[in-house]
């Protein structure tokens, strides 16, 4: 088992909320593809988008629905700096996952974090557990919480 998954998984056990963790074997590049492999509506994904801060240089974190995209200039203004694109390096570095993996949850280091209102409209979401193959199902207002997001507009 990666790293990645083990924190994310110590960090859905150390929080105590229910979850499934699932491992799959079919591609999750996007997200139309992902919730045909577990089985739900594209907007139940919760997708990990970042951002590089132009200022302070770290990543900001939005959890967005899957078929929703990021509004550039909302996501600025919530952030209280201009955005932009954070490559693989800083990903890695300061959340500890790849890209295609980045989870909302268990990062190597706190991670300012923005959470679309729209993923409170199902029951149950789904998230990257840390890799690109394994991704875990919560409820979304655990996931606000545990995610230390601040709950928001700024997607289309």
């Amino acid at each position: 088992m990666s790293k990645s998954l083990k924190r994310v998984e110590a960090a859905l056990a150390a929080a105590g909320v229910a979850h499934e963790l699932k491992g799959l074997t079919a591609s999750t590049r996007t997200a139309a593809e992902a919730a045909a492999a577990v089985g739900c509506e594209v907007d139940q994904i919760a997708k990990s988008i970042l951002f590089k801060g132009e200022t302070g240089g770290h990543v900001v974190l939005f959890v967005t629905a899957g078929g929703r995209q990021v509004d550039a200039e909302r996501a600025s203004a919530l952030a209280g700096e201009r955005l932009g694109k954070a490559d693989a390096d800083l990903i890695r570095a300061e959340t500890g996952f790849v890209i295609g993996g980045v989870s909302p949850v268990g990062h190597l280091k706190p991670v300012r974090a923005f959470f679309d209102r729209h993923l409170l409209a199902f029951p149950l979401v789904w998230a990257a557990a840390g890799t690109p193959n394994h991704v875990f199902s919560i409820a979304p207002d655990a996931l606000l919480g545990l995610s230390g997001a601040t709950l928001a507009d700024f997607s289309a």
